[in-house]
Order: structure tokens, then sequence, then C-alpha cells
């Protein structure tokens, strides 16, 4: 038992000699009393000494015993001699208060190793780890600091004692592991930082702790970091010197686990520790990718690449010199693509190659953003952008074969999403090349989109926590397809654009699809319980594409805006969405969208009931805050004169949103005599009072020309529409400034009227 100096009762003498003497004695006067009792228990283990020790346990009558019966369990728990029923009864024999004591006892027998207690305590433990259910007991979890500081444990070659404590050590860890629960409670308990200290500092066993912290990230990555964020910086640095240090076969088991240890922020190319990082992963991929590799070789430099891009796009790539990085955009983009035509175009099943095929598809997304981009000073030269654009068609052409293939019999396939994704960034930026074929899929795509919509339309329906298990129970695991159609809006918005695509879009049904799809996405932005930043902002971007389409079609297809059903609703949304959003901050180019959308189809629907005056009199009361904000007077900052600039809530977004701005203005103008109320309201909001005003303040020479025409084609509509907006175009000096901006049209309209 446990005396009041922390030691335990019943194993103290001056030497050591005397206490194995005793546990010897103790030993085999008591197995001699329980011989023939443990002869009936034989069979359960096959191991009559282990049976005899098992009684010893469970009669035990002081510690001495059952250290003395311990002595010889372990021996047999380290030969791998223990089933589970074994390690029951070991523990119900022991339980947890003897280890215990052994762990806590701070004094130790004369001439016997410090760590004699201890390393018997953690070989127990270690023991009852390899079973799932003792591992997470609270008597294990509550001991993972002491596991913590035992994996740090220096040990000198010629210590096989604490050697064999770290080893069990770890082995308690990879036991808790093994559950989720076990997971959570290491991660909070320090062990990642404790594993990343013994890797670096290559303390006893530094491979299993590599091991063991590549299992945790995989598990929790995201906690790992926020808990860890200094050790695992300091690993990261270290396996990435490793990584291009290395010369042998272990830099490619390096190159398998590397993707795990990257932080899912953004955060290596903005910190000099995580440029050193890019630097080297920079350069030892380029060298192992410019080597003659087998698949299993170049698989993992694939994932590496694209794990990378994924997180970074073509940001990553750094080396002292361009031409390098150009090579290794290069070399990644065609090998991918490669990869791709191979994989696809073969007859013989993909399923083993699916996890390569999605890691080449980012990097092929990769090769897209890059040759679309339009800097000073672009990574790639024209011929080499060239290039790249030819092999990333034919592994476009390829996706769009096996989608025409396979796609309608694997709908549920998460493969076929990633290739819908690619191919959807394929043709946002390019619809031209690959034309007919995109024709000939547009039917699929368009049923891919519904079918899945149509899903996660119905399990979000659901209640919260049956959609989670509806969520779960799925062949898609954590990941849910239903926002399908965001990989798609951008190239929509361009086939949209085009007679043949769109006309195919409009008999596919897609419009009314959309008008659905807009619902839902206002309904996540609008959403009082938000689940995530990064949820807002695709739901922002996919409303802004998803206007984008609608105008496109307004333009070119106004017939149908009367005849679809869904225009009338949209229309409606229209007007509810924008007086909310307009009282929010930072939703400019959003506004600029729905405003300018509202406004072209108002135009085409103002007969109908939704325009009465009463039911969108806050939507074009909006409309005119939108509209009217956006210039002000200012002086000069050279010559101290007054000129037209933008407001300071507009120049931010002004490159998005002024073509919208503009098309707001005409598409206004256009309301206002279909609308007889409308001019009442722009007298009433001052908005004609202050377009006067500004251009009364300014120098006409500071006014853009397409400005002064917009404002002109206003201020005629109003003039004609309401002799109030005459009178007062007149008294604040209208045919003065018409003369002095050159507004002929407005001149000979006053003058008409007059």
């Amino acid at each position: 038992m446990r005396n009041g100096s922390g030691s335990v009762g019943g194993v103290q003498g001056p030497r050591a000699h005397v206490l194995l003497w005793d546990v010897v004695c103790t030993l085999t006067g008591i197995m001699a009393t329980h011989e023939e009792s443990a002869a009936d228990h034989v069979h359960q283990s096959g191991n009559p000494a282990l049976e005899r020790c098992l009684e010893v346990l469970r009669g035990a009558q002081n510690d001495s015993e059952q250290f003395a019966a311990l002595l010889l369990v372990t021996k047999c728990a380290r030969a791998g001699e223990l089933n589970d029923q074994t390690r029951h009864r070991i523990f119900e024999a022991v339980g947890f208060s003897f280890p215990n004591r052994l762990l806590f006892s701070e004094s130790i027998p004369e001439g016997c190793s410090s760590s004699l207690f201890r390393g018997l305590g953690l070989t127990l433990l270690a023991c009852f780890c390899t079973d799932p259910s003792l591992a997470i007991h609270p008597q294990v979890l509550n001991k993972i600091p002491i596991f913590n500081d035992t994996v740090n444990t220096p040990c000198q070659s010629d210590r096989e004692d604490l050697k064999s404590m770290v080893e069990d050590a770890y082995q308690c860890l990879m036991g808790i592991m093994a559950s989720p629960q076990g997971v959570r409670h290491l991660v909070s308990n320090e062990t990642v930082s404790s594993l990343c200290l013994a890797y670096i500092k290559r303390n006893h066993n530094w491979e299993k702790a590599l091991q063991i912290l590549t299992a945790l990230l995989t598990s929790m990555p995201e906690k790992c970091w926020k808990k860890s964020h200094k050790d695992l910086q300091l690993l990261l640095v270290q396996l990435c010197r490793e990584f291009y240090q290395e010369e042998g076969s272990r830099k490619f088991y390096l190159l398998e686990i590397l993707p795990v240890f990257l932080p899912h922020s953004q955060v290596l190319d903005k910190t000099s520790w995580g440029k050193e990082c890019l630097k080297n992963l920079c350069k030892s991929l380029l060298k192992v990718l410019s080597s003659k590799l087998n698949t299993s070789q170049r698989d993992p430099a694939l994932k590496l690449g694209a794990c990378l891009a994924n997180i970074y796009g073509t940001s990553w790539i750094s080396a002292e010199d361009k031409a390098l990085e150009a090579r290794l955009l290069s070399l990644l983009v065609n090998l991918a693509c490669v990869e791709v035509r191979m994989a696809l175009e073969e007859p013989k099943p993909l399923d083993s190659r699916q996890a390569t095929v999605t890691a080449c598809y980012a990097l092929v997304e990769m090769g897209i953003q890059e040759c679309t981009k339009t800097e000073t000073q672009p990574l790639l030269k024209e011929e080499q952008k060239l290039q790249l654009l030819q092999v990333m068609q034919e592994a476009c052409s390829a996706v769009i074969y096996y989608l025409h293939k396979t796609g309608h019999e694997k709908l549920d396939d998460p493969f076929v999403l990633a290739s819908v994704r690619l191919l959807g960034a394929w043709l946002a930026e390019e619809t031209s090349c690959l034309k007919e074929d995109v024709c000939q899929l547009l039917p699929f795509l368009a049923h891919y989109m519904r079918t899945w919509f149509q899903r996660s339309k119905d399990c979000r329906n659901l209640p919260k926590e049956v959609s989670q298990v509806a969520l779960l129970s799925s062949s898609w695991g954590g990941m849910w397809p239903g926002d399908a159609i965001r990989f798609l809006l951008p190239a929509l918005c361009h086939m949209s654009a085009e007679d043949a695509l769109r006309h195919l879009m409009i008999s596919e049904g897609l419009p009314a699809l959309l008008c659905d799809y807009f619902q839902q996405q206002w309904e996540v932005l609008s959403a009082e319980e938000r689940e995530s930043e990064e949820m807002l902002s695709d739901a922002e971007i996919s409303l802004q594409t998803c206007c984008g389409v609608f105008l496109n079609i307004v333009v070119t297809e106004p017939t149908i805006i009367g005849q679809e059903t869904c225009f009338v609703s949209l229309l409606k949304l229209l007007i509810k969405c924008l007086p909310t959003l307009l009282n929010k901050e930072g939703h400019m180019v959003l506004i600029a969208n729905i405003a300018t959308l509202g406004l072209m189809m108002s135009r085409l629907q103002a007969e109908t009931p939704v325009l009465q005056e009463n039911l969108s009199r806050d939507f074009f009361t909006s409309v005119i805050q939108f509209l009217s904000r956006s210039h002000v007077a200012s002086n000069d900052a050279d010559t101290g004169k007054p000129h037209v600039m933008l407001s300071a809530g507009y120049e931010d977004s002004w490159d998005e949103i002024s073509e919208l701005w503009y098309l707001g203005i005409q598409a206004f103008s256009s309301c206002i005599p279909l609308l007889p109320w409308l001019s009442a309201l722009v007298l009433e909001l001052g908005w004609l009072r202050d377009i006067l005003s500004l251009l009364g303040q300014v120098l006409p020479s500071s006014v853009d020309s397409d400005l002064v025409m917009t404002l002109q084609t206003l201020l005629c509509e109003l003039a004609r529409s309401s002799r109030a907006c005459r009178e007062m175009i007149r008294t604040q000096g209208g045919e003065e400034k018409a003369n002095l901006y050159g507004m002929a049209a407005l001149e000979q309209c006053l003058s008409e009227l007059s």
C-alpha cells in the first residue's frame, strides 16, 4: 500500500539484491500455492506461467505479491502473448490503483534504477491500452501528461530501462489515438507539442512521434495548428529542410506525409519561415519530378503540388530563379494533363487512380488560373502559356469524354463532382474551342446540377438532426455536393452570352433552376446563424454570378422574361433583397448586381402587379440611393478647383460595378415612362436636385463624357414624364447646364416642352 512518503509499500529495502530476493521468494511461494487452481484456467491462454501469475494477482494481499507477479506478466505482455480476454483479466485483477502508485512513487529502493516503479506502471498501462475500451478510460486519459513527458526522456544508449519506458509511453499514446475521443484528448493535452519536440530533438523512437503526429493532424488539422502552432511551425521547417537534403528512399516517405503537415490557412507565403519552407519544397519537387520515377514515387509528388495549389494557387512556387519557377509550373501541369488523359481515356477501371487524378485536376486548374492572368510580369511567357493551354484543352476534352461515358451512371461518385468542377474552371475561361462537345454535354450537366440541388434541398428541409444523419450516412461522408451549381456558374455566365449555348440552357430549364438556386443562396447569406465566413463569401459570389447569367438572358432574350413564371418570382425576390442588403456594409458589388438586374427586369414587367407602387416603392427607393450616392464634388488636390470624384463607398469596387452602374441608370431611365409614380419618388428623395447641384459645382471638363451622356438620358426622361421635374430643372438652371455640358438632347427636350 502507499505510505505517507509516497512510496510503494512492501517493496522497500536498503539494497536492490535484497529486494529482488524477496520478490523471488514471494513469487515462488505464492505460485506454488496457486499452481493447482491455475491449471484449471490454462486453456484460456495456453500459457501455464501466465495463468499462475493471474492467480497471484487475484489473491494478492499486498504490493509485494502484486509486484512479484507483474514482473512475469510484463514479460508475457512484451512477448505479445496477451489476447483481449487475458488483458481484461489482468485489468480486473490489478485495476488502476496499483499502476497509479507505481507511477507516482517518490521513494525508490537503494541501488535500484530511478525508473523501476515508473517503468512497470507504464508497462501495465501500455498493456491495458492495447484494448480500445481501456485506452479511453478516464484513468488512462488523465495520464496523458505523463506519457508526453516520458517520450521526451533523454535515453543514453546503455539505458534499456529508459528506452523501454519511452516505447511503453508511445504504445499508450497509440492506443488512446485509436478512437476519436482519444484523439481529442491528445490534442487538448499538448501531445502534439510534445511529439514535435521529441522528433526535432531526435529522442528515442522519434520515428514513432512522426507517425502519431501524422495521424493526429490527419484527424484534427485545424485544432492541432490552433493548439500547437509554434511547435508545428518548427516541425514543418525541419521536415521541409529534411525533404530538400534527403537523397535516399526516406525522401519519398516525407513526400507522402508532408501534405498532412501543411497549415490550411495561407501563412507560408506571408512569413519568413513559411517562405523558407516553400523554397525547399519547390526545389525538392523540381528535382524529384525531373528524375525518372515510377508511379508510386510520382503520385505523392503530384499530390503535394496539388495540396499547395489548392491553398495558394501559383503563389507557392518560389525560387530565386524565375526560369525555375516557370519550369516547375509547366512540369506539374504537363504531368497532370498526361495523367488525366491516360486515366480517363483508357478503358480499364479508374477506381484505383481517382485520388491521383483528383490531385491532377487541382494542378490543371492552377495552370488555367496562371494562363488567364493579366499581370505585367507573368510567371509564364506567351509561348509557354500557349503550350499549356493546348495540353489543358486535351485534358478537359478527356474529362468531357469521361462524363459522357460514365457520368449518368455515377451521379453519386465524388470523382464526378471533381470532374465537373475542373470542367467548370476551364469553361469559365474558354468556351469556344470545345463548343460542340460542351453543347452535347450540357444536358448531362443540367441533369447533374438539378439532381444534386434537389437532394440538397430535401436534406435542408429535414430537421437538423435528421439532416446530419442523412449526410453522414451518404457515400460522401462529410461532403455534400448540393452546391455543384457553384462550380459551373462562371461557365454558365459565359455560355449565356453565346446564342447556341444560351438557347440550349433555356431549353434545358436552367433559368428556373438558377432562380431556385438564387433563392437558396440568398437564404444562406441572410441567415442569422451563419456557419462560416467562407460559406458567406461563396454565397455572395454565387449570387453575383447568377445575376450575370440573368442579365445576359434579360438583354438577349427579353421575350422569355414574361413567359417564364420563374422570372416573376425572381423579381419579387430582388425587390425584397435590395432594401435589406443596402443597410449592410461590404456588399457593394452584390448591391450593384441586384439593383441593375431588378431594373432591367422591371422594364419588361412594368405592367405586372409586382411593380405596383405599394409593393416596389422600397426597392426603387434603394435603387435611387445606390445610383445617387456614387459621385460627389471635391476640390482637386493640385489645382484646388472643384471636380467630380467617386464617393468613399464606391472607390474600391468601381472597377467591378461601373458598367452595372451605367446600365442601371439607363434601365432606371427606361422605367420612368412605364411607372408614372417613379418621377415623383425621384423628386421626393432629392435625386434630381442633387444631380443639378453637382453639375453646377464642378468644372465641366472634370466630368467624363459617358457620365454626361448617361445623366442627360435620365434628365430627359424626367423632364418628359413630369411637369414638376421640368420646373425644377428650369429653376435650377437646367438649360444653361445643358448648354455648358453639351447636352443637346436635353436642350431640345426642354425647348419642345416649354
